[in-house]
């Protein structure tokens, strides 16, 4: 068995033009799985909540929901509790840690907890500031503020997908046994504490029970083959924290439904999601429709490099695309003449 790649770039040490604060990092594969418990790609329609940090590719709708309820550590790259590049609609949004939005916030936060910063590309409607910050319409004093916000979107889902196939071409190394309406996934781990599966959607669709022996292993990818995922399956025994060690590849996946608890990591870069019950651990989705929460129990195997440390094709075509982005918007910045800074 091959070693578990960081094709997808794992972090790379590039800042942008970003917030009236600190410049950010652009964030990227498995680094980008343990920042946020919930990545979604494009757009989320949520009535729901998050337990950790939130990104979100395109516009926040849906009804009143809520983001990082519980306390997290704080973040070295100083991500707020929400990250949203588009804008912000529908129902109040109940926020900890603060947030960053490329375009308009129209639905308005309550913001709970201890005093947090709200950075906003544009306005900020319906938000009593009370001890918090609020910084709004910066897109008119930093241009870059927002296209900072939409690389590191680009970044994800350049990466996630990189990641997502990569992972599907691992050899398995474990074998699930899928008898007696239940799908067992005893896990032999090698040398090194990791292990890999290869089951199908059907196989999954097939069973009404789940059970994990982890027997110590630190890193379990599960690669599922399908288009359309159902999950309705109950998971036996103590689950939780399968978040941290198990990882659920969808590679083929354009649907995702699940209206049971499902425990362990979810990798699935281009499918509409429709969450009507919780995942515990780091999502990934193309789009999603959230009733069913996202807990905590955020990706944390050892996922080692390629040999030698020496980048894969997929993660040098990223390091010219990130710093080709960073780039254009540096320059793109300097062209422009900078306005009078607004008052907060």
């Amino acid at each position: 068995m091959r070693k578990i790649a960081f094709s997808a770039m794992a972090s790379v040490a590039v800042t942008l033009l970003a917030t009236p604060a600190a410049a950010a990092p652009v964030i990227t594969g498995t680094d980008a799985m343990r920042e946020w418990n919930l990545i979604v790609l494009g757009d989320l329609k949520s009535s729901s909540e998050v337990e950790g940090r939130t990104f979100v590719g395109g516009n926040l709708n849906g009804n009143s929901s809520n983001y990082q309820i519980k306390q997290v550590a704080p973040s070295s790259n100083g991500t707020p509790g929400l990250t949203v590049v588009g804008d912000v609609n529908g129902g109040t949004k109940n926020l900890q840690g603060g947030a960053n939005v490329g375009g308009t916030v129209n639905s308005g936060f309550n913001l709970n907890g201890p005093a947090q910063t709200v950075n906003a590309g544009g306005a900020v409607k319906n938000t009593n500031v009370n001890q918090n910050t609020v910084n709004q319409n910066l897109n008119g004093t930093n241009p870059a503020f927002a296209a900072g916000l939409a690389a590191q979107g680009n970044a994800l889902t350049q990466s996630l997908g990189a990641l997502s196939t990569d992972l599907s071409g691992m050899t398995a190394t474990n074998i699930a046994d899928f008898t007696f309406n239940r799908g067992t996934f005893n896990v032999l781990p090698d040398s090194m504490g990791q292990a890999v599966f290869s089951i199908t959607g059907d196989q999954l669709n097939s069973i009404g029970e789940i059970q994990f022996n982890l027997n110590g292993a630190k890193t379990v990818v599960i690669n599922v083959a399908g288009k359309d995922i159902v999950l309705n399956d109950n998971f036996l025994g103590n689950s939780n924290g399968l978040g941290t060690n198990v990882l659920w590849n969808f590679y083929q996946a354009t649907t995702i439904r699940n209206s049971t608890a499902f425990y362990g990591s979810v990798l699935a870069p281009n499918a509409a999601a429709t969450l009507g019950n919780f995942i515990q651990g780091s999502t990934v989705v193309k789009s999603a429709v959230q009733n069913g929460e996202v807990h905590l129990g955020a990706l944390g195997g050892e996922f080692n490099p390629t040999a030698g440390g020496v980048p894969e094709p997929t993660t040098w075509a990223m390091l010219v695309l990130g710093f080709g982005l960073i780039g254009g918007m540096m320059r793109s910045a300097k062209r422009r003449p900078r306005k009078a800074a607004l008052a907060a």
